[in-house]
């Protein structure tokens, strides 16, 4: 058995994700049994898109490379109104639970899957609020991300919140020129003062692990 193949089983016996696997998977901080599943989970919502079609809402921890993803919402709607991609960017609108999602909006993409850390979203007020005490992770209403001209976003009070793979809020660049761990920032309505929301340094996670 190689040197390679023993730090494998090794690591399996251990409950951790083997090092030669992280060489080509998405990052992840489970231990292997949650890994495996989440691997699992994946796979479905994959196999469920190529014999369904394209599903309505997105699940976005679903996703290797989620930066592709992204500038794709954005390429179907430049391409829709004939309008350069570099002048476009997002706007984002926190769904409320009664929203039909029998068909996909007109524009952009219904996203779900993430997870808030650092904060909560007040699903009364549509806005970010302190921490549940003793809940670590708040799970995120469904997100409308709405592709528009950057100089058509409305100006109203937001918090630019980082979006990233794992709770670990750190990646280096990959040869692709994306971090390994950010995503996107997605301005999001607050109450307060983007300053005061800052401190709890709040941010997405895709998935919570």
């Amino acid at each position: 058995m190689s040197q390679e193949l023993e730090e494998v089983s090794a690591a399996v016996i251990n409950g951790k994700i083997p090092e030669l696997w992280m060489g080509k998977s998405y990052p992840s901080l489970k231990p292997l049994g949650s890994y495996v599943n989440d691997l699992i989970q994946r796979l479905k919502f994959l196999q469920d898109w190529y014999e369904d079609g394209v599903p309505n809402v997105f699940w976005l921890s679903g996703f290797y490379f989620t930066q592709a993803f992204i500038t794709g919402v954005k390429q179907n709607f430049a391409r829709k109104y004939t309008i350069p991609i570099d002048t476009l960017s997002f706007d984002y609108e926190v769904m409320s639970e009664s929203t039909d999602v029998s068909k996909p909006p007109a524009d952009g993409a219904y996203v779900n899957g993430l997870f808030v850390d650092g904060a909560r979203w007040d699903r009364e007020k549509n806005v970010f609020a302190e921490s549940t005490p003793k809940v670590l992770f708040d799970t995120m209403p469904m997100i409308w991300m709405v592709p528009m001209k950057k100089l058509e976003i409305p100006n109203r009070p937001i918090y630019w919140c980082p979006v990233y793979k794992t709770s670990e809020r750190r990646g280096v660049l990959s040869t692709t020129g994306h971090s390994t761990n950010f995503v996107i920032d997605m301005r999001l309505s607050s109450d307060k003062p983007e300053m005061h929301v800052g401190v709890a340094g709040p941010c997405f996670v895709v998935p919570a692990g």
